[in-house]
């Protein structure tokens, strides 16, 4: 069964722990009711269905093997990509501003197909965007918290 080829969007928000509630109320948020969700198995992943959405469970089994399941392919790419681009990026990596790493990184691939239209945006964030104080410009575009 071919789930998807490639990737084409993206959602990545940092999470507290890997619990089935926290999944669940994560998925509520940021997932439309419905959508299919593919994962490794993991448990706390079951929080997906109580979130009402589709979800199918590969049991990988861990190592270098479950590496090779075509299904993950593009998920191990990505989590790669996502790494070399925030450690290439940042000197300093500090986990309460993990949420702007992510947001950032979301932002340029889920827009990577109108490479050009990026600067007239940009732009346009800048002339009407008012001046904020720098706590709030550490904040990700979402400030996503469960409960």
């Amino acid at each position: 069964m071919r789930f998807w080829t490639r990737t084409i969007y993206m959602k990545f928000n940092a999470v507290d722990n890997f619990r089935r509630k926290t999944i669940q109320e994560w998925a509520e948020h940021a997932l439309k009711k419905g959508v299919r969700a593919v994962s490794d198995g993991l448990s706390c992943f079951r929080g997906i269905e109580d979130a009402g959405c589709q979800h199918t469970a590969i049991i990988t089994g861990g190592g270098h093997a479950s590496m090779e399941n075509e299904l993950f392919t593009w998920v191990n790419t990505m989590l790669g990509n996502v790494k070399t681009a925030i450690t290439g990026t940042y000197h300093k990596l500090d986990p309460k501003h993990l949420g702007r790493y992510l947001s950032e990184f979301n932002y340029r691939f889920n827009r990577r197909f109108d490479m050009p239209s990026m600067i007239s945006r940009l732009g346009r964030a800048a002339v009407n965007t008012a001046p904020m104080p720098d706590r709030l410009l550490k904040l990700p575009d979402v400030q996503w918290k469960p409960g």
